[in-house]
Order: structure tokens, then sequence, then C-alpha cells
């Protein structure tokens, strides 16, 4: 995720402080993984000294002075165009998961073993992704249905690089 880019598209609805950029930025897409103050604050310095926002006010408080950013017209222009920007589809051709069965393979360890347990795994965060998603908002189902597509693929592979153990060791080992 583009924090910058983030924290620019909030900037659109209006200005605001470091301190509420934070909070809308966790209540919007930090539920797994808060942005920390000075993640908020070195970027709007990175952003502020790339023109792509203004220090609209300054603003005495009970600690430090609070700066009230503003997105620029440039910084309207930078959302833009990331938003019209595909993402690049990640193909994951070279998996670490695929890396830990071929070592596991070539040192005699046991491959099955190590399937089953990352399917394990997997099925357990399936579990609790569902358990969150059935009491969740829209937002936060849309981003547990994300996730769990991509675990139900990799449990799909698990079950492929199971049933082709045997043929994989072969090759790997001739």
């Amino acid at each position: 995720m583009s924090i910058g880019h983030t924290l620019l598209g909030l900037l659109e609805s209006g200005p605001r402080h470091g301190y509420d950029l934070k909070r809308t930025f966790d209540t919007h897409f930090g539920q797994d993984r808060p942005l920390h103050y000075g993640q908020v604050y070195s970027t709007m310095s990175r952003l502020l000294k790339n023109g792509l926002v203004e220090v609209e006010g300054i603003e005495p408080g009970g600690g430090p002075e609070r700066k009230r950013y503003a997105i620029t017209d440039a910084g309207v222009t930078d959302v833009e165009g990331w938003l019209a920007t595909p993402e690049k589809p990640e193909p994951y051709l070279q998996s670490l998961l695929y890396t830990k069965v071929v070592l596991a393979l070539l040192t005699g360890r046991d491959a099955d073993t190590l399937l089953d347990t990352q399917r394990s795994e997997h099925l357990r965060l399936m579990r609790e992704l569902t358990r969150r998603k059935s009491g969740g908002d829209l937002a936060d189902q849309l981003v547990c249905d994300h996730a769990l597509f991509h675990l139900e693929a990799d449990l799909r592979w698990l079950e492929l690089a199971a049933a082709r153990l045997d043929r994989l060791a072969s090759e790997i080992r001739a």
C-alpha cells in the first residue's frame, strides 16, 4: 500500500492535522497494521517537500504545534494518476512455499509434513478471517474476502503439490 497516496487521498476531503490523518487511516485501512505517528509525520514531510501538500495553518496544542495539511493541485493530480494506474498482478512464480518444499526434498526432510503443517495454518487463518468477516462491516468483509480468496488459491496449490510430490522429488534429485 502506498501510504503517501493514501494520505493524499484522505486530504482531498479537506485539510487535516497529522493526528486526524492517522485516525482516519487506521479506521479505514489500518485494522491489522495501524500507522505509527512517526510514519504519518515523515510521510507528510516528504509530501510537503515534493509540493504535494502544503501547511494551511499551525495551531497551538497541548503539546507541540499542530500543522494543518492541505493537498495541492499537484497532489490531486498525483492521486488521480495513482488511482488510474492498475496494480501489477503478483503471480508468485517463485514462492517461499515452493522453495521450502524443494529444500525439504533436497535435504531428505519430510515434505509431506511440511505441506500438511502449512495446510493446517492456512485453514486456521481462514477460520479466523471467516469469523471476522461475519461480524464486520462491508469494508472489513471485502478485505477478508480478498485474503480468503488468496488463501484458497494457496490451498489448491498445496493439494496439487502434495499430489505431485513423488514426481517432483525424483526430478529434483536426478
